[in-house]
């Protein structure tokens, strides 16, 4: 945690900042509701250990509209998240921060994310900010890095899935331990399909599931996971903060 005149200082030395972007949505019978925040928060943390980078505190709903069909599910409209990630970067670079750099952990943000980028770059123009020229937005997505989707396939192969996954299901395995009471074995999933809204992902998906096998999990593979994550997101920040 840091105080004002602490982030001040640490600007002298540092532009670059790091946003944990999750969601608040089902993960199938047994997975948390916030597994989308808990992941991307854990990895930027580490991210940030490794680094130095600042890191926020995690923006935990996110867009999840096709998921309102099961109980316990908090979601943002589009335009919504797109104001609110569009008002957090200006409120950084009207500080003096030239580098954002969005640690994701749900797939439903990546078009509003991006969306939202090329807004406040345009937003920080026409307020003539003073880092305006200099602002730079990287969408990251953890669960994406190469590395880590090798390592998912490696150790899930097709049963990986894309939903409620069992390589995101590990990690907050890992972070929480109480979350392995509520591991079992699922009956086998729907396959991954098109999206027609809540109502019809959850007559697609019943269990909320979209060709995954959560079960697989284990915390020791979480905290793999994690590892691989942070270091390759580690690596991709520090050429992204080095880009001119």
């Amino acid at each position: 945690m840091r105080s004002w005149p602490e982030v001040e200082a640490y600007l002298e030395h540092c532009k670059g900042v790091i946003i944990p972007l999750g969601s608040t949505e089902q993960h199938g019978p047994t997975g948390a509701i916030g597994t989308d925040a808990l992941t991307a928060e854990a990895i930027a943390l580490e991210v940030g250990r490794r680094t130095g980078v600042l890191v926020t505190p995690a923006q935990a709903f996110g867009m999840a509209e096709h998921h309102l069909g099961f109980a316990g599910t908090m979601s943002l409209q589009p335009a919504t998240l797109l104001a609110v990630l569009h008002d957090l970067v200006l409120s950084l670079a009207r500080h003096g921060f030239e580098r954002v750099f969005v640690i994701n952990g749900h797939g439903g943000n990546i078009a509003t994310t991006r969306a939202a980028f090329a807004q406040a770059h345009g937003t920080a123009a026409s307020r003539d900010l003073p880092v305006a020229s200099k602002l730079r937005c990287r969408l990251s997505n953890w669960f994406m890095a190469g590395p880590v989707m090798r390592e998912a396939r490696d150790l899930y192969g097709d049963k990986e899935g894309h939903h409620a996954t069992p390589s995101e299901i590990a990690v907050t395995l890992q972070l929480e331990p109480t979350l392995v009471r509520k591991q079992r074995p699922l009956p086998d999933p729907a396959p991954a399909g098109p999206i027609h809204g809540p109502e019809d992902f959850r007559r697609r998906h019943p269990h909320g599931r979209m060709g995954s096998h959560p079960s697989l999990a284990t915390a020791e593979q979480g905290a793999s996971l994690i590892n691989t994550a942070a270091s390759a997101l580690s690596e991709e920040l520090c050429r992204f903060l080095s880009e001119t």
